[in-house]
């Protein structure tokens, strides 16, 4: 009897062992099945390319904005590449894809396809700005995009930064201007991916180009919103950088705002914070960054605090879209791009408004280098700045020409019409702009 109980506790034990490597060679396999089917997982690009056919077939169907990334590399590939990613400055520069890149753009394209159409910033602001809430009911924006030529991913990167760190409701819309590009990928490969933000986009493409300055105009001439803001075509938005911006002009429809540039490097492309700074210029007529006093950082806003800027760098602005209008938005007689920040900065200061730089709304701007600028950009600044000195530095443009005396008898067009502008909105002298917005122009006369 004892022998048989020992059997079929054997025997028991045997069968119950066999059966749990069944069910153990079961679930895994289950589970290996399933996780093959996740990454058989049609790519974001595949997926687009099927709407897109079965909008052809079965006539349009609303395209949802992603939260998908479009060309973006998979985490894997971003870890073989970071060593690339890392090499920065010691590119080297005779390799013809380095070289052509940076001669075309004005920045290393390679890594810029590396980093695709979307990624993630560091969040640059003062740790204050965390503290800092706005009304959710706020003026809407249209936001003014030019581009000309401009390398792709660095476009969509703009266009998805904006989309995917601005409250829908606040976004009126992106209004892009192609002042006449030429390149390829600008053309239906842009269309083909713009598909993916349809209802917020408006394209407009130019058919001569017509710079920078016109463009602008021209998508400003198409805007709806309450506030327009400017942005180049190669930044890439921060969190929370709008609403500070629509909250200052909300208190002072007057008041003209920018964003904190931080930089964008031209070779690594890593985005680098900023210090608090403001807009300036010398006798010149360069516009540079200035060091802000510490006593305008003092009191409980601390470094959050909106600083008085005497000049604007012009690329990343915000205005509201009546007042831009009210003030004769920019000079139409000026050519191309260049001189035109600083003559709106003069304008609105000296006309009656006020121009801020707001710390706590941050925009990285890739800092491009070209080689040398083209003579027609050269010509078209020189002309551009003489247009803004005999309109607006009164007797104070000798100090220009005193630096640069082969300007005097340069030509700079008809500006009938801007001089009656100022007489119009009774604007004040350049020596009051001197005395109460930017006094140490005036002392830096070896500037």
């Amino acid at each position: 009897m004892r022998n048989v109980i020992i059997q079929c506790l054997f025997y028991g034990s045997l069968t119950f062992g066999i059966w749990t490597a069944l069910l153990s060679i079961y679930f895994h396999r289950n589970h290996v099945s399933k996780q093959q089917k996740k990454i058989q997982k049609p790519s974001p690009i595949w997926s687009l390319e099927k709407k897109l056919q079965q909008e052809i077939n079965h006539g349009p169907k609303p395209i949802p904005r992603p939260p998908v990334r479009v060309e973006r590399p998979t985490k894997e590939e971003i870890k073989e590449q970071r060593p690339f990613l890392k090499l920065g400055k010691d590119f080297n520069f005779s390799d013809p894809e380095v070289f052509h890149g940076f001669s075309k753009y004005g920045f290393n394209t390679i890594i810029s396809k590396i980093l695709g159409n979307e990624r993630d910033v560091p969040d640059t602001r003062n740790k204050m700005c965390l503290q800092k809430y706005y009304p959710t009911s706020l003026p809407t924006a249209s936001i003014v995009i030019c581009f000309h030529n401009e390398e792709f991913n660095a476009l969509f990167r703009t266009v998805s930064s904006i989309m995917n760190l601005t409250p829908h409701h606040l976004l009126e819309e992106i209004i892009l201007v192609d002042d006449m590009s030429e390149f390829d990928d600008l053309k239906e490969k842009l269309d083909y991916h713009l598909e993916f933000f349809r209802g917020k986009i408006k394209l407009i493409r130019n058919k001569k180009q017509e710079g920078l300055i016109r463009a602008r105009l021209i998508g400003a001439s198409r805007a709806s919103g309450d506030v327009l803001v400017f942005l180049d075509s190669h930044c890439e938005v921060n969190k929370v950088w709008l609403e500070p911006l629509l909250y200052a002009i909300a208190k002072d429809p007057k008041m003209a705002v920018c964003p904190l540039i931080d930089v964008i490097d031209y070779m690594t492309l890593e985005y680098q914070p900023s210090p608090v700074v403001r807009g300036a210029f010398n006798w010149h007529l360069q516009f540079k960054w200035d060091n802000v006093f510490s006593y305008e950082m003092d009191g409980p806003e601390g470094p959050t605090r909106p600083i008085r800027s005497p000049a604007m760098a012009g690329g990343i602005f915000a205005i509201n879209r009546h007042y831009f209008n009210e003030i004769g938005q920019y000079d139409k007689g000026m050519n191309l791009w260049g001189g035109e920040n600083l003559e709106l900065s003069l304008r609105i200061w000296m006309c009656g408004g006020q121009l801020f730089i707001l710390p706590c709304s941050r925009v990285g701007h890739i800092d491009k280098q070209r080689v040398a600028k083209q003579p027609e950009v050269t010509k078209a600044m020189i002309y551009n700045s003489l247009r803004m000195v005999h309109v607006w530095l009164d007797e104070y443009k000798e100090q220009v020409f005193l630096r640069r005396p082969g300007l005097k008898s340069v030509a700079y067009g008809n500006i009938t019409e801007r001089v009656e502008l100022r007489k119009r909105l009774g604007c004040k002298s350049f020596q009051w702009y001197l005395d109460n917005i930017f006094p140490e122009l005036e002392t830096s006369k070896g500037s």
